[in-house]
Parts: structure tokens; sequence; C-alpha cells
């Protein structure tokens, strides 16, 4: 047809020019992009990618033309006829295996348009005998078939070009390792490339994304990181090796292939410049490698005894020059792909366990304490295949503290098949052997099993175990410390805060509802002067009515608590109805001589600035916890133990993605809580204070434009999660009335010069009350069409007649057909409308849990077993959950007693598990008080 015509001639230069640098192409495409519909955008992309695929690993030359035909029209044939294809499949089938690389690749890009049938279209393509060049192509087939979730714009418009190309498709590879679809990873690269933030894409890119969440973002990430890291030094490598000399057509490929550094480690292993060199290496030196070749090539003419030389060490007699050969061989087999492949695909069928015994050493001069620590490892045996990740980095711990000795068994039936396999099939002689020949083949075969293969092995397993349970601590520490940043604030209430302690006094602090230090001082509670203490706080609660206190979980928490539950119990705060709270004070102590806090509090203690800190974290935990190093902050498992690097890029990437998500109002938050939005840093967010102290508050987002240092891009990232409180600004905007006024005659007069950029000025100080809502202004436009169509008034954002109105069009129109009427997306839709809809002032974290206030407590002594308590989640780990039920040490529900049915139905759940913060109903199943021990069983989610 004439149109398929059309497009060849459209993307012939495109295919010539596939090896150059392509900057121009990219406008070209991102122009087109605008006007094309969808699935044209998205068609072209996948022929684009197929071509340069096809120029790159197809084996026969052929002119790029004829390359061309052969992709681009049984292309859209394919999209348009998915009964041909799928009755084609048993045909095809054959010919993808023997060009499994190149299906591979394509499999990517086509799962990629279309998941369903993506298989049968794959298939298809690679068989050039089953194009039928003659048929039309079935575009509107196409259109109607394009899947749910499928990404409004193709956005690279070509094949992802990196920096350090490889053998593997890093779209696919990706793909493969984190078990997203190909298309959401391409897309991803794509954003992540154009320095998009998470917590922007998880919020205004969904159908980009396929609607993943925030976690799973973080991951395709590090998985990216790590592949090109992978890339890099494979290519550092490669570089190295062409300089000395030693790169070969055979290393080259090996190197390219390697997807992980361990694989890039062990190829790359021999030609490293080692000090002495290995025992092959030397026995090389001394001339035995020809003998070894003979010996598995032409052994009838091998004779050993021609290279013995009695005078030089390593050829004196027999004996050595065997084992010189010997060397030689091993390190031979041990180098090989297939042999490697063969036993590790052996090892995949059998039992390999990891064992830990209590190493002798530690036995006799070891500390007891850190012995008894460790007694579940002390004859410890698991398969690897079902060892916990917490399990892997307590035995990791007790090796590095060299209490254990820690050892991976792999059956001698493995290494049984593995040297009758090597003999006997991949490493047969060309001919008949000598039987002492046979012999020195099967010892040099055990030997490469023993000293090379083995240990590379136990490495291999380790080091993925180890990985693996890094990552997933990371993760955990990740998913606790969002619970606890987005713990509920306990808004307009004055409370107190209690830093307890012994000898130099319990710190009190009272803040006022709006976070303004009252008063400090120091009760001295636990030095026999508690009751004239008491007269004092009662006369400082009663002075500035506050009615809750906040204690801090430290040293002398315990006492401070009965202290005050004494009290209460006595009524002795009346008329005051005085409840207390115990919070984590992990941070305080770091946090109050730090120079944020000095910068803050300058005339205060740094003793007492400790008890402020510990108040605010029950009046907003978000505002003062991002002030503190996440790591201080100790929600997690194992923490010192992982990857610094890649625990603190994910812990700063949740508290971003929690701030974001909460929400700044820009005229009141600090430069600590500002420079955690998405998009912004440490100058930036300077930068936005300065220009606030100098010229007022903010009246709306187009302003940020005019702060140094924020860019279009950064704009971008960090418009939709500032807020602007409307009522502020509009006292602050009727002060500014009358420049406004005659900013209107300005305009009606159209002046020009000067004049006019005074009017733009004047223009963008009015408020927009879009702007206190989470929609992004780039949908503004689409936002005023929504409203004009439901007939409603952006100043009715967030009452409930402004419900009505949504609702009614909603259910007239469906929310598919009102985005197709508002030509955007469904995800960008249902933002508008909850931006419209939720209360003025919402908060996302008025669904999250509130601290657990008390009256009364319970000893440790006081628990039985069958007692039915309530508690709060202080830490969750994969193999359970800690709570904190008042008794001074928390309980540990084992995670086979939390199952689905008992937690909560109403609230979302990112995963089965609990996490920090949550309140919990629990029986008590065991006390083991000299191990201070407790086991609960989990009854219900409060």
């Amino acid at each position: 047809s004439s149109e398929s015509e059309e497009e060849e001639e459209e993307w012939e230069p495109k295919s010539k020019i596939a090896r150059r640098p392509r900057l121009p192409t990219k406008t070209e495409a991102k122009t087109k992009k605008a006007a094309a519909p969808r699935s044209t955008v998205a068609r072209k992309m996948v022929k684009k990618v197929a071509i340069k695929e096809e120029m790159d690993v197809s084996l026969p030359i052929a002119p790029v033309e004829d390359n061309k035909m052969q992709l681009l029209k049984p292309k859209e044939e394919n999209a348009g006829t998915k009964p041909k294809s799928l009755n084609r499949t048993p045909e095809v089938s054959k010919k993808m295996e023997i060009n499994s690389f190149q299906g591979r690749n394509q499999n990517s890009l086509v799962s990629d348009e279309k998941p369903s049938t993506s298989v049968p279209v794959v298939k298809q393509e690679k068989c050039e005998e089953e194009f039928a060049f003659d048929e039309p192509p079935f575009k509107k087939i196409k259109l109607n078939a394009c899947p749910e979730g499928k990404p409004v714009k193709n956005l690279g418009g070509k094949k992802i070009k990196e920096e350090f190309e490889m053998n593997w498709d890093i779209v696919q590879a990706l793909s493969e390792i984190t078990n997203v679809e190909p298309w959401v990873c391409a897309n991803l690269i794509w954003l992540f490339q154009e320095e998009n933030t998470i917590p922007f894409i998880a919020r205004y890119r969904k159908e980009l994304i396929n609607n993943l969440e925030a976690d799973a973002l973080r991951e395709v990430q590090h998985a990216l990181e790590e592949l090109r890291t992978v890339a890099k030094k494979t290519h550092t490598m490669i570089q190295k090796l062409k300089k000395e000399g030693k790169l070969s057509s055979c290393l080259l490929k090996g190197l390219l292939n390697c997807r992980t550094l361990e694989e890039l480690d062990h190829v790359s292993a021999p030609y490293k410049t080692g000090s002495k060199g290995t025992k092959a290496q030397r026995a090389k030196q001394l001339g035995l490698e020809p003998a070894a070749l003979s010996l598995l090539q032409n052994p009838v003419e091998l004779n050993l005894f021609s290279y013995i030389r009695p005078n030089t060490k390593g050829l004196a007699n027999i004996q050595e020059v065997e084992a010189g050969v010997q060397h030689i061989l091993a390190d031979i087999f041990a180098k090989d792909k297939d042999t490697l492949d063969f036993i590790r695909k052996l090892c995949q069928q059998r039992y390999i366990s990891i064992q830990s015994t209590l190493a002798k050493v530690s036995s006799k001069n070891g500390n007891e304490k850190d012995i008894d620590k460790f007694q579940l490892y002390h004859e410890f045996s698991c398969n690897i295949k079902n060892i916990q990740h917490h399990q892997i980095l307590a035995i990791n711990r007790g090796e590095n503290l060299k209490i254990l000795t820690v050892k991976v068994n792999i059956p001698d039936g493995v290494k049984n098949e593995f040297c009758w396999w090597c003999v006997n099939e991949r490493w047969r002689p060309k001919q008949f052997l000598k039987p002492e020949f046979m012999r020195l083949l099967r010892s040099s075969v055990e030997d490469a099993y023993k000293r090379l293969i083995y240990p590379l092995l136990c490495r291999e397993f380790r080091s993925k175990l180890t990985s693996d349970a890094e990552k997933e601590s990371v993760m955990m520490f990740g998913r606790n410390l969002r619970q606890l940043l987005l713990t509920s604030p306990v808004r307009g209430r004055a409370l107190m805060g209690v830093d307890p302690g012994y000898k130099h006094g319990c710190k009190l602090a009272i803040i006022s509802p709006t976070s303004q230090i009252l008063h400090t001082d120091i009760a001295y509670l636990h030095s026999g002067q508690g009751f004239r203490e008491a007269e004092k706080i009662k006369r400082l609660l009663l002075q500035y009515n506050c009615s809750t206190v906040v204690i801090g979980n430290g040293t002398a928490c315990r006492e401070t608590e009965a202290y005050f539950a004494d009290l209460i119990m006595k009524k002795y705060f009346a008329p005051l109805d005085v409840v207390y709270c115990i919070v984590s004070e992990a941070g305080a102590s770091i946090y109050s001589v730090s120079p944020e806090a000095s910068k803050e509090m300058p005339d205060l203690d740094p003793n007492l600035r400790s008890a402020v800190s510990i108040a605010r974290r029950v009046q907003d935990p978000l505002a003062e916890l991002v002030k503190i190093e996440p790591k201080h902050i100790g929600v997690g498992m194992y923490q010192h133990d992982v990857s610094q690097t890649l625990l603190k890029a994910t812990l700063d990437s949740v508290v971003e993605e929690c701030v974001s998500f909460v929400g700044v109002d820009i005229n009141i938050c600090s430069e600590i809580l500002l420079r955690h939005i998405a998009g912004l840093n440490t100058n930036r967010a300077k930068n936005i204070i300065e220009w606030r102290e100098k010229n007022g508050p903010f009246i709306n987002r187009e302003q940020l434009k005019e702060v140094k240092g924020l860019g279009p891009k950064t704009f971008q990232q960090c418009a939709g999660f500032i807020r602007f409180n409307q009522e502020y600004i509009k006292t602050f905007c009727s002060n500014k009335k009358n420049e406004l006024g005659s900013c209107e005659l300005l305009t009606k007069a159209g002046a020009l010069g000067k004049k006019k950029s005074k009017l733009t000025s004047c223009a963008s100080q009015r408020p927009n009350p879009l702007d206190q809502t989470c929609i992004h202004p780039e949908s503004y436009n689409i936002a005023t069409r929504f409203l004009s169509l439901i007939g409603g008034n952006a100043n009715d954002i967030g009452k409930s007649d402004m419900q009505q109105k949504v609702n009614v069009v909603i259910q007239k129109e469906g929310l598919e057909g009102t985005a197709k009427k508002l030509n955007t997306t469904v995800h960008t839709l249902q933002l508008i409308i909850d931006g419209l809809t939720q209360p003025e002032g919402y908060d996302i974290r008025t669904d999250f849990d509130k601290p657990d206030f008390k009256r009364s407590i319970v000893c440790f002594e006081d628990l039985s077993v069958g007692a039915i308590l309530t508690g709060k989640v202080e830490n969750a780990t994969p193999f359970g959950v800690f709570v904190d039920i008042g008794v001074g040490k928390a309980g540990l529900i084992p995670v086979r007693n939390i199952t689905e049915a008992k937690l909560s139905k109403v609230k979302k759940r990112r995963s089965l598990g609990l996490g920090p913060g949550e309140r919990v109903e629990v029986k008590v199943l065991n006390v083991d008080i000299p191990r201070l021990r407790i086991t609960l069983d989990l009854i219900r989610v409060l």
C-alpha cells in the first residue's frame, strides 16, 4: 500500500546511518511523536530497533535496503494478522533455536509491543520464507490490539544507545533480572537518563511505567547501575588486555558475554598480572605447554622423558614433569566455559548445603556472651535454595567475628559425575592413551575440580547469597523507614518532651502546637527528689495547658515511665487528663550536637535540644526525622554488615519519596525539609529560602522559576510536590491589591517595553488555587478543561460540592470516556480528580498510625503466658516483627504467626508484613526471663 511505502522512505536514512551519533534524528523523532497516533509511534520504534538488531547480529552480509524490506513490511502484516501467526509457530520454532541470540533480542522488542501474542509474532518474524510481501498491512486491527497500560508516547524513539556496548541487550537483561516488562524497562532507562527522580516518575509518569511503585523503581535503578558497572569494568579490562597484547577473539567474546562482576572476574582472572603467577603459568614458563596440548591432541607421539632437565627445578624428574603438565591441564579445564556451564547445571540439580559450626579457636578463648548469640548456628546446615536472608547475614557476621566456621558442601556424586564427563566426553583424547597418560588425565581433572573449580563454585554461591541477603536487608530497612516517616502527626496540642537520665536528670522541653519552644528545664526524678520535682512538672503542665508527655526510650526510660504512670494513676495532674507515649530517641543525641541543631537552637544546651527533638518527633515525625541521617534511626537488620553505599542511596531515596509525597508548604517549611524534595538539593533549597527572605512569600508555583539555579528540569521535578496555603496567600495579596490594580490598567493600555516586563511579573503574582493540590503544572490546562466540563470553579477545590460534580460526570461518561474527551490518560485524569476532591490541607499520613498513648504500665515479671496485650510494631525483619508491649523489652511475633487472615482488610498493604508504627493486639506465647525474650502471637491489627 502507498502508506507503507511512505513509511519505508521515511525510515531509510536512519537505517543507513545506524552507527553514527544520532542527535538530529532524536529531535526529528520528537517532533513527529506529538502528531503521530499512539500505535503508529510505538510501531515505528519497534521497526527501527528491529532494523538495528538485524544489522548488528545477522551473519549473512546483505545490502541494507534488502534487510529493511525483509523487516518493515511483514512487521505490519504480523501486527494485524494474529490468527496466522499463531498457526505458523511449529514450523518456525526450529529456526528460532539456531538464531537464539538474535531471537532473544527481538523477543524483548515485540513483547514490548503486544504482550499477549509476543512469542508467536517473534517466531514468525525470524523466518524469511513465511513473509507474504503482497498482503496489505492491517493497521486498524493493530490499533485495537494495543494493550492496556501501553505508554502514551514511545520515549526513546529508537534502540537505547549505551555508553559501553555488550553482547547482551540492556533492556532484555534488565527485564530478566527485575521481572519487569521490557517496554517498561526501556521507558525507565530513558526516564532515568533524562534525570527524572523516582517520586516524579511514580506519581506523574504512571502510564509509562505500568503503574509501578517506588520500591520497584528503585530495584530497577539499582539493577541498571549494576549492569552498567559490569559493562564499564569489562571495557576497561578489554583496553588493558589489548595494551598487553593478550586479547584474543575468543577472550573478547567471553568478556562481552559477562553479565555479573563474578563472571567477569572469573573470565579475566588468568590474565591478571600476579606477583609470582599461578602453578600453570610457572609450568608454561618451563616449556611444558606443548606436552599438555599434545596429551589431548596427539598423545601417540608424546614422550614426557624428553622434557626432563636434571639441573632445573620443576623438570628434575618424571614426577615433576607430570605435575607441571597436570597443572597446565587443570588450568585449561577450569577456564573452559562449557566445563563450567556443565558443573553449574549439575549443582542446580543436586542438594548443595551451607554448613556452619563453632570455630575451634573461639570455643577456647572467645567471649562467652558473643558465642551464645550464635547458639542457633553452632551446628547448622541448610539447603542453599531454602536458606533465609537473615540466616546468611548471621552466619557471615559469626564468621567475621571468628566464632563460626562456614563451608559450602557439594556432594561427592557431583565430583564423580563431573570427572567422568570430563574424561569421557568433553576432554576425551583424539587418540588412544597409554595407561600412565590416562592416569595423568584423570588426576588433572580431579586437581582442576579440587583446587580451582570447587573454590570458585563456593565463592559464587556465597557471593550470590550474600548479595541477595544484603539487598533484602536494605529493602526491608527502606520499607520500615517509610512507615516510620509517614507516622501520623499529632497536631494542635502542646507537648512535653522528656529525655530520661539518672545522674544528670531528665531533660524537659515544652513545645507549642506550632513547634515553638515554650520552656526547657531539668528534673531529677531518680535521685530521691521525685516528690519535689513532681510539683514542678505539675506547675509546668498547668501553666502551658499541656496534657501529653513524650518520653524517649533511652537510658532510665523504664523508671521515668513508671514515675509518670504512678502520678497519672493517682490523678495527680488533675484537672488535666495527662497521657504519655514512648518514642524512639535513636539519633536524637547525634542530632543535638550537629551544625543543623546549633543553627536552629543556638542558645540551647545540646542536652535540652534532644528533649525538643523527642517532642517534635510526635508532633511532626517527618519534619523532625529528616534532620537525622537515616541509618541512625535504627529500624533495620544487620545494617552495619551491608554495602553502605547501597544503604545510603536507598534510604536517601526513601526519605525523598516520603517528603515529596507528603508535600511541603513552601512558605513555612525549613531548609532541611526542602532539600529532600525531588529535584532539589542543599544549594537549591538554600536559594529558595534566600528568595523567600528577600521577596516575601511565594504566591504561586510559577514564581519558583525566578529562583537562581531552578531551571526547567528542576522545576518539572519539584513543582508538583510544593504546596501553597491559599488563606495565607490571599491575606498577603490583599495588601498588594493596589499594585495589581495598576497592572490591569497597564494591560488595557497595551504598554510596551519595560512596562511590559513589569506587567508579566505582576501577572505571575496572582495566586492559583491549583497550587494547593498534587496536580502538576504541566496538567493545569487539562485540569481547567475538566473543571469547565463538570461546571466547577477552582475556588471550590476540596469542597463536597466539587465531589458531587465530579461524581456526576464520571458516572455518566466513565473514567476512560472522560479521559478520551480531554485527550489525556486515565492516570493523569485520576490524579486531577484526586487533587480537586481532596479536602484542603489533606495529608496522606492521616491513613497511617498515630503514637500509642498510655496511662499505666506493665512489668516484665507481670507477663503470663496467654495474656492478651496491645502494642506497637517497633521493627520488622524477614524472620518476624518486634512489638513494643510496654514492658521495656520488645516481644517477637515469628513470621509463621503472621497470616493474611489476621491482617487488616481495610488498609492497602505493600506486602504481607507489618511495618513500624502499626498497632496490634497480641497474645503471649512464651516468656524466657533469663534471656529476656518474649514470643508473641498476632491476634489482629488494630
